[in-house]
C-alpha cells in the first residue's frame, strides 16, 4: 500500500521517484521554483513584429487537439504549449527568421506535445504529434489565421518529430530531415528546452548543452519569468490560456 499522501507536491514526488503519469502544478512546487531562481542575466526586452504577436494572440488552443484531455492542464498541456510558442517567436526574432519561418516555428512549437499519452518519458510523442499535425494542417494553420502550404507543413512536422530526439541520437534519416528544416527545428527544440523551469527537479532545468541556439542563455530570464508568472496566475484561478496571456502581456509579447 502506498504511503504517499494524495496532496504531495510535485517536488516531493519527484524527490521520491514517484511522479504520476499526469502531473499538475501546485503551490508548494511553484514556491520552490521561485526560491530556486538561478542567477540569470537580465534578458533583453523582447520586441516582436506585428505578425508574431498576432499569432500568439491565437494561442488559446482547443482541448480536443490533445490526445488525452487530462493533459490539457498538466505540465505538458496548454500553458507549456503557449509559452513554448512564445519563446519560439522570440528566438525566431533573435535569429532573423522571416515572417513565414517564424510562423512555422510558432505553430510547430504550439502543437509539439499535443499527442502525449502522459507527463513522463513518453517516447515517440514527437512522431505521433508530427503525424497528427500533417493530418490536421488546415485546421491548425486556420486556427492561427493562416493557410497551410505543403512545404511549411513538412517543415513544421519535421520540427515536431525531432523535438524529442536528442541531436546526438539522430539517425541518418533524422540528419537529412533536420537539414531541410534546420533553423525551424533548432528554434523549436530550444524553445521547448527553455520552458523546463516548470519541472520539479533542478537537474531537469534548461541546459544549453542540449540545444543549438546562440540566443539560448540570454533568454533564460524571460523563460523563467513566463513560467513563474503564468503558473502563479493559473493557481490563483485564471484559466490556462488566460494565465499565459497575462504573463505574455506583462513581458510585452502581446
Amino acid at each position: 500500500m502506498s504511503t504517499t499522501p494524495l496532496t504531495a507536491s510535485l517536488i516531493d514526488l519527484a524527490a521520491r521517484g514517484q511522479l504520476p503519469l499526469h502531473q499538475h502544478m501546485d503551490h508548494d512546487t511553484i514556491a520552490w521554483i521561485s526560491y530556486n531562481r538561478p542567477g540569470l542575466p537580465l534578458a533583453p526586452k523582447p520586441a516582436l513584429r506585428p505578425q508574431p504577436k498576432e499569432l500568439l494572440a491565437h494561442g488559446g488552443l482547443p482541448t480536443q487537439w490533445w490526445a488525452d484531455p487530462r493533459l490539457y492542464t498538466s505540465l505538458h498541456g496548454v500553458r507549456h504549449a503557449m509559452r513554448t510558442a512564445a519563446l519560439a517567436a522570440v528566438l525566431a526574432e533573435a535569429n532573423g527568421l522571416d515572417d513565414t519561418d517564424t510562423a512555422t516555428s510558432v505553430i510547430a512549437a504550439a502543437v509539439h506535445d499535443c499527442q502525449r499519452r502522459h507527463d513522463k518519458d513518453d517516447r515517440g510523442h514527437g512522431n505521433r504529434a508530427a503525424i497528427w499535425l500533417a493530418a490536421n494542417a488546415d485546421a491548425v494553420w486556420g486556427h492561427f489565421g493562416l493557410s497551410a502550404a505543403p512545404r511549411r507543413i513538412v517543415q513544421a512536422a519535421t520540427a515536431v518529430r525531432l523535438h524529442d530526439v536528442p541531436y546526438e541520437a539522430f539517425a541518418a534519416d533524422d540528419q537529412a530531415d533536420h537539414a531541410r528544416a534546420e533553423r525551424i527545428t533548432d528554434v523549436v527544440k530550444a524553445a521547448d528546452a527553455l520552458d523546463r523551469y516548470r519541472l520539479p527537479k533542478l537537474t531537469w532545468w534548461p541546459d544549453a548543452r542540449y540545444v543549438r541556439e546562440p540566443a539560448f542563455d540570454q533568454m533564460r530570464s524571460l523563460a523563467f519569468d513566463l513560467v513563474l508568472v503564468s503558473e502563479r496566475a493559473y493557481l490563483d484561478g485564471a484559466s490556462g490560456t488566460a494565465a499565459v496571456r497575462y504573463a505574455l502581456a506583462e513581458k510585452g509579447l502581446l
